[in-house]
Formats: structure tokens, C-alpha cells, sequence
């Protein structure tokens, strides 16, 4: 089973199991989504669990079969805000569907499940009571979800996403960098730079970083973001190693500034309810609002699998291919 938090959640209103099911699949699509299928609530989800338990596929194949089974409609990746106050942290999920649902029915869905998380208190840390038992194929608990990278990872595996630290924070010393004394609370994006180290051990910063980058966070924030707007723009497609977390935060507040919005004189409005899912791109782990992941895909994964679908080879190219390779065959005969 994965951490509290993490793992397999399934979608409402269902049909019955039948033999048919996923039969319009392709061979490893139909393999792999049978075995996600009969994983129990909250079986862990990432690749490298499954991959392990399919012996007949590696962690690059399991990958391409998600995404694939993603844009058939079964399943959606998506973070939860779990926990509140200083405890509140990222988990990841899988929402899976037996039956194929369209991008509205997805939509509509996650928008329901956003508002209950809104409305509802915070999450316990322990498994669900009465939780069935996993089957023996799946492990009885899994650590955090290893760091999704862009770049390619070791032996061809897929990666992976982001590590969330399942922990809780612990108490904070009083912090003697100049302008941040004991005697003088800090700032929010103050604390929201010091604890992107927490989150990833790979943006861990000095309070002397933090103290030099806290300018530009805060007009992040007077920009009207919120916090897990500021985090998630300034944590989305790290590369696998950071040499200089500093210098790669520093620029990111430069070139992600988001715009400035006008004054408004009108009567204020009411403020959305915070946002507690965000949903992944099951391919690249880019996070955004259900709307514009359709599919479940980002806009440039999405645009790739389309373009590349589309391309048809010219029989041309093909038949220069083949008089190519047999006349690589004439050369290798002996004489």
C-alpha cells in the first residue's frame, strides 16, 4: 500500500466488471489496466511500483501505457493539499475509472472533488478503518514518489514525480539572519522559500537565500498569487540535479513574474475557495487546472502525441530504407 495520502482512488458510478472490459485497448494497455483494475483503495500508483510487479514490462513501457490509458479516460493523476496550517503538504493520487469517462465528465468530477476537499476538514494521516487488505502483489508500503525529471533517467527508465516528504514539519529555531529575528515574525514568502527545501530536498535553501530572494516572492504575492501558486511555478519540471538552487529561483521569479492586474473600483468580489487539487500531466507531471490538461495531457505533451500520430511515412523514404539495407546485406555476403 502507498503512504497515507498517496495511491489509488476510485472514480463513482462505475459499471459492473465484465470480460470486455478494456478489450478496445492494445495488448499492454489491456494488461496493465486489468492489473490496476483489482489494486485495492490506495494501492501505490507510481511507475516504479508497478513496474516491479509487471514483470513482462519496465518502468518506460508502464509509463507509456498510463498516459495511454489516461487519454482512453480511465484514470487522472492529480496533487491534494492535505493536512492545514504548517502541516499541509502534497500528496499525489490516481483517480482511476473502470469505465472510460470523456474530459467534461473528468472536469466535472475533479471540480466536485476540489470543493468537498475546500469544504471538508483536514485529512487524517492514517489509513482509512476497515481498508481491504492488498493482494500479494502489492507492497505493504511504499516511500514518497521518487522526483519526476525532464531529462532522460539511468538504463531508460521513466521518470518520475515529484517527491513530497511524507513528515511533519518540525519546530522551527529562531532564525538570527538580519531582518529576521526571534522577536520579528516572517514574512509568507519568507517562509514559502524556506520551506521549498523541505518539500525537495533539491531547492533547499540558506536563510541567507532566502532573505535575498524574499523581495521578489513578495511581489509575487502582492500580484494577488497565493502560496501554493508561488510554490508549485517555482518547483514544476526540475531537472533531475540543481547546482545552484538559489541562482535557478532567482531566475524563475524573474522570468515567471505573473502580470500585474489593474485596480479594480468596482464592488470586491467574492474570493474562489482555495484550491486543494491540482491535476498532473500523466506524462511529464506539469501541474494545472483540469480544463486546460485535457486528456490528462499538458499542451505541449498533448501537441506531441498528436503530431506524432499523425505522421504517415512517405513510401518513398521507405523504399530507400529498404534498397539501402539490402545493399548493406550484398556488401556483408563473403565472396
Amino acid at each position: 500500500m502507498a503512504n497515507p495520502g498517496y495511491g489509488k482512488r476510485s472514480a463513482p458510478s462505475q459499471l459492473r466488471r465484465s470480460r470486455d472490459d478494456f478489450a478496445l485497448l492494445p495488448t499492454r494497455e489491456r494488461y496493465v489496466a486489468g492489473f490496476v483494475d483489482h489494486l485495492p483503495e490506495g494501492a501505490a500508483m507510481s511507475v516504479k511500483t508497478l513496474a516491479k510487479q509487471l514483470p513482462l514490462y519496465g518502468q518506460q513501457a508502464i509509463s507509456t501505457a498510463l498516459t495511454a490509458l489516461s487519454v482512453a479516460g480511465h484514470l487522472r493523476r492529480v496533487r491534494c493539499a492535505v493536512g492545514a496550517g504548517d502541516e499541509t503538504r502534497w500528496a499525489f493520487r490516481t483517480f482511476w475509472s473502470r469505465t472510460a469517462r470523456d474530459n467534461e465528465w473528468w472536469n466535472t468530477y475533479l471540480a466536485a472533488e476540489n470543493a468537498s476537499s475546500s469544504a471538508a476538514p483536514a485529512e487524517p494521516e492514517t489509513p482509512t478503518a476497515g481498508m481491504a487488505p492488498p493482494p500479494p502483489w502489492v507492497p505493504a508500503e511504499e516511500p514518497p514518489p521518487p522526483a519526476r525529471t525532464e531529462g532522460p533517467s539511468p538504463a531508460g527508465q521513466a521518470p518520475e514525480p515529484n517527491p513530497v516528504p511524507h513528515q511533519r514539519t518540525p519546530p522551527r529555531a529562531p532564525d538570527t539572519t538580519p531582518g529576521h529575528t526571534g522577536s520579528t515574525t516572517p514574512s509568507p514568502a519568507y517562509l514559502a522559500l524556506a520551506r521549498l527545501g523541505r518539500d525537495d530536498h533539491r531547492m533547499a535553501l540558506s536563510a541567507d537565500d532566502c532573505t535575498a530572494l524574499e523581495a521578489q516572492a513578495a511581489e509575487w504575492l502582492d500580484r494577488g498569487v497565493t502560496v501554493d501558486y508561488l510554490t508549485s511555478a517555482l518547483t514544476a519540471g526540475l531537472p533531475a540535479q540543481v547546482d545552484s538552487p538559489v541562482g535557478l529561483l532567482r531566475r524563475r521569479l524573474a522570468d515567471k513574474m505573473p502580470p500585474r492586474l489593474p485596480d479594480q473600483n468596482t464592488a470586491p468580489v467574492t474570493p474562489a475557495p482555495t484550491r486543494r487539487i491540482l491535476v498532473e500531466c500523466t506524462d511529464c507531471g506539469r501541474p494545472g487546472l483540469p480544463e486546460a490538461l485535457p486528456d490528462g495531457l499538458c499542451h505541449p505533451c498533448h501537441t506531441a502525441r498528436t503530431t506524432t500520430r499523425d505522421i504517415t511515412p512517405d513510401p518513398a523514404e521507405i523504399a530507400a530504407v529498404k534498397a539501402h539495407m539490402a545493399n548493406l546485406r550484398d556488401l556483408l555476403k563473403p565472396v
